[in-house]
């Protein structure tokens, strides 16, 4: 009988004991990646398909209500206007979850869920960013100087004016002065979910202000908590790595 290889042996043990041979592993990751991306388009579908656009569905009464926005920017609609940044960000972010999970351990199963959570969300509202096109009228606000956009369908476009009304159908346009404001038509992303609480008006500087002022969908949720549970994970088997001190 030939002599083995014991450089072939170690290596074979280190593979099999990888996320990439393990069945269940695979499970962990990719079925709640599937149903949190399935429930994600579903939701975004269903709730632009039937409400109108200033139609508000009370999900919990005084908790969590429904309702159609679109955002150009990213999570929780920051950074706006860096659809095409935001693209490839997506891409090598997942990338990124992907190498975490081959390379990971069949036993880390709590970093499996996160990178599933994580690899949802980046999926999500990367289709939206890549399929839901719509037009984007920004201007500055007068009052503040703050950078506003209206998104929407653009129905009429001269020298002079622009006229943008509702996603996607076109409806109740408002005028713009050409002049004032830059257009462009890039991805957006659909949210719907929006809290509803506000702090007491006892309390100072914020009072009658929404504790969350963000709408939200389903993808930024499961972004959000899978890196937070990511995070958090991290730290629990770095402190076990930690050797004691003397």
């Amino acid at each position: 009988m030939p002599p083995i290889d014991a450089s072939q042996t170690a290596g074979a043990e280190v593979e099999a004991d990888t996320a990439r041979r393990s069945g269940s592993s695979h499970l962990r990751f990719w079925l709640p990646a599937v149903g949190l991306l399935w429930l994600d388009l579903w939701s975004k579908a269903w709730v632009f398909r039937n409400l109108k656009t200033e139609e508000v569905l009370p999900a919990f009464p005084g908790v969590l209500e429904f309702r159609r926005s679109l955002n150009d920017g990213a999570v929780f609609g920051s950074f706006s206007g860096y659809a095409g940044v935001f693209i490839v960000a997506s891409v090598f972010a997942l990338a990124f979850v992907l190498y975490l999970f081959i390379n990971s351990s069949p036993r880390q199963r709590v970093l499996h869920v996160s990178l599933a959570m994580i690899l949802a969300g980046a999926l999500g509202n990367l289709y939206d960013r890549a399929f839901m096109a719509a037009d984007v009228v920004r201007f500055r606000e007068k009052k503040n100087g703050r950078m506003v956009s209206v998104i929407g369908k653009i129905v009429e476009e001269t020298a002079e004016s622009v006229r943008i009304g509702d996603w996607p159908d076109g409806g109740r346009p408002q005028p713009f002065n050409r002049a004032e404001v830059e257009v462009r038509r890039q991805g957006v992303v659909r949210d719907f979910i929006r809290f509803v609480p506000k702090f007491p008006a006892s309390v100072p500087r914020v009072g009658g202000m929404d504790i969350w002022p963000w709408i939200f969908n389903v993808a930024d949720a499961a972004l959000v908590c899978g890196v937070i549970l990511l995070l958090l994970t991290s730290f629990i088997e770095r402190g076990h790595r930690e050797p004691p001190t003397e």
